[in-house]
């Protein structure tokens, strides 16, 4: 085992600011509602406003927030500590 001096301290990223935040949603949100549009469009045209958008909201929102935004929040740090 060798010792080749003293790790340094891991970098800490900050949070995301809301302008980051809100185009990782948008990057996230806008092709998941496209891609569940167009692949439940026969299904979902029949259904009143209202009913289409609960529909879409409770099949992309976990999509989003479980699916999407961790590959991107992980990818924001990549790009803020690559050297």
């Amino acid at each position: 085992m060798s010792d080749n001096g003293p790790t340094p301290p891991p970098i800490r990223v900050p949070p995301p600011s809301k302008h980051q935040l809100a185009l990782m949603i948008w990057l996230s949100v806008f092709p998941t509602l496209t891609v569940i549009n167009l692949a439940f469009s026969g299904w979902l045209r029949p259904m009143t406003p209202v009913l289409r958008t609960f529909v879409l909201a409770t099949i992309a929102v976990p999509i989003v927030i479980y699916g999407l935004m961790p590959h991107l929040h992980r990818l924001r740090v990549r790009l803020l500590t690559r050297a």
